[in-house]
C-alpha cells in the first residue's frame, strides 16, 4: 500500500506482473498519483496492488507475485514491482534472483521463502478476493470500492478520482 487507508481516494488495482495491460496501468497510476499528490497532497490518494496472476496464460505470473510479496517481506515491494513491470519478457527464477540481488536484498532468506513457498496464502488471499468481486482478468480497478469500468487513460482515470473523492 502507498499511502493510507484514509485518504480521500483508495485506488485497488488487481495484476498480473506478466500481462502487458497490468503494466501500462501500473505505470499510468504511478503517473497519476504523482499528479495528485502534487496537486492534493501526499494523503489524497492511497493505491493498493493486489495480486492476480492469470497463471493459466502467464506461465510466470505466480512465481513473479511470490517475489513481490518476498520482496516485501523485506521493505522493497514497490521497488521489485516497478522491476517486475519493466522486466516482464524476463521473469525466469534466474532473473528473478538477479532482481532481489539488484535490490539489495538478502537473497539467502529471500530464495528461502520461495522455495518453501511461504508467501502462496498471501497471492491466494488477493485472488480470492479478487474473485469475491467479481474480477475475472487482470487489470481490473476499484475506486473507493466501485469497480472502474471507464477507459484506460490518465484523463479518464483522474477525473473518476477526483470525483469519487467529492
Amino acid at each position: 500500500m502507498q499511502g493510507v487507508l484514509s485518504a480521500k481516494v483508495v485506488l485497488v488495482m488487481y495484476g498480473d506482473y506478466q500481462d502487458p495491460r497490468s503494466a501500462d496501468v501500473y505505470k499510468l497510476i504511478k503517473g497519476i498519483k504523482r499528479e495528485l499528490s502534487a496537486t492534493f497532497g501526499e494523503d489524497y490518494l492511497c493505491f493498493i496492488l493486489r495480486h492476480f496472476p492469470q497463471a493459466q496464460i502467464h506461465l510466470h505470473a505466480q512465481r513473479a507475485a511470490q517475489v513481490a510479496v518476498a520482496a516485501a517481506a523485506q521493505g522493497k515491494f514497490w521497488l521489485m514491482s516497478d522491476t517486475l513491470f519493466d522486466h516482464q519478457r524476463r521473469l525466469e527464477n534466474g532473473y528473478l534472483v538477479e532482481y532481489a540481488n539488484d535490490l539489495g536484498l538478502d537473497v539467502p532468506q529471500f530464495l528461502r521463502e520461495l522455495s518453501k513457498q511461504v508467501h502462496v496464502d498471501r497471492i491466494n488471499e488477493d485472488i480470492e478476493g479478487g474473485i469475491q468481486s467479481g474480477v475475472t482478468t487482470a487489470p481490473a480497478l476499484f475506486i473507493n470500492g466501485i469497480r472502474y469500468i471507464g477507459h484506460w487513460n490518465t484523463t479518464e482515470l483522474m477525473a473518476a478520482m477526483i470525483a469519487a473523492s467529492q
